[in-house]
């Protein structure tokens, strides 16, 4: 026993580093791991949840290792049978053992799913932008990323302002290849697909900059499919929305053909954009419309995720 006790404690030792060092040390340089905002907290306790879980686990299948090494080893194997069966009492601990580990692991988990699919509680000041939430529809393109401000009647690319401390819904289309919109910081990342459109809520507890993402692969630009999330506060982000709108160029038609082109641009803003530009067509359709056929409606109208209501259909602006 006093063998046993000698190899447990390095066992634990051994777990408890690496968690303590990702708690304590690398969370200001991991992104995913610096929360800075409701959304991704609750994502990042359920990180840290889910590891402190699998630890235990870990820990205890390494002490049992260490106690069968121990005492039916070469030395003790005397009270050994290999072919011993029908331990009722260990049938029951290793069958309930893991459904206790599952319900830990998937009451909260769905628990945080339900909660993350309505916005998070909004702290701005107040202020215009911070009376309802705000919406932003994204669009990704091979390889830039398109947002529109629906309400705003603006357009940029390759990056977005919001307002910090506001609930943002961004409602997520493809034009081309399937890609993935991720900003680690304030929350988990969510696909973009043709004619399915999917929603994903993000708010930003406090001003700054925050590094977005591609985190599916759609091709040799991939690499550059970068973007910038701006909070800013709610005046702010009002005087930039009036800035952008007295000083940027229009969205013109001919632009806007040129933006859905593969290829790689710098930041950019638009004071407003044509009305094709909210329909969100895919590429098949804007070739059709281009060439003046129908479009047609593919959308999947059972998986549509636009709205909260839960109803189908495709949203168009």
């Amino acid at each position: 026993m006093k063998q046993l006790k000698i190899l447990v404690k390095p066992v634990f030792l051994l777990l408890a580093v690496p968690v303590l060092t990702m708690l304590a040390g690398c969370s200001d340089k991991i992104a995913v791991l610096n929360p800075q905002g409701p959304v991704a907290r609750s994502q990042y306790h359920l990180i840290i949840w889910s590891l402190i879980m699998m630890s235990i686990v870990l820990a205890i299948v390494l002490i049992l290792f260490i106690y069968v090494l121990a005492r039916f080893g070469r030395k003790n194997s005397g009270g050994y049978d290999p072919k011993d069966t029908g331990n009722r009492k260990l049938e029951i601990v290793w069958m309930i053992v893991p459904v206790i580990i599952c319900i830990l692991l998937a009451v909260p988990t769905v628990k945080t799913l339900f909660e993350l699919n309505h916005p998070p509680k909004a702290t701005a000041v107040a202020a215009k932008s911070a009376e309802k939430t705000l919406t932003i529809d994204v669009t990704s393109v091979q390889w830039k990323w398109l947002f529109r401000y629906p309400d705003q009647r603006i357009e940029t690319v390759n990056y977005v302002v919001i307002p910090a401390g506001t609930p943002v819904k961004f409602r997520l289309h493809a034009y081309d290849a399937m890609n993935a919109f991720w900003v680690p910081e304030l929350g988990g990342q969510q696909y973009t697909m043709t004619d399915m459109p999917m929603k994903l809520w993000l708010q930003a507890d406090k001003p700054g900059t925050y590094q977005g993402r591609s985190s599916n692969y759609s091709g040799k630009g991939f690499a550059h499919m970068t973007f910038k999330v701006m909070a800013r506060s709610a005046t702010d982000f009002d005087n930039w929305v009036r800035d952008v709108k007295n000083n940027e160029p229009a969205l013109t038609h001919e632009k806007y053909m040129k933006l859905l082109k593969p290829n790689t641009v710098k930041p950019q803003a638009f004071a407003s954009y044509p009305e094709i530009v909210a329909k969100d067509y895919n590429k098949a359709q804007m070739d059709a419309y281009m060439n003046g056929e129908s479009v047609g409606n593919d959308s999947m109208h059972g998986m549509d995720m636009s709205d909260d209501s839960g109803e189908g259909g495709k949203s168009n602006d």
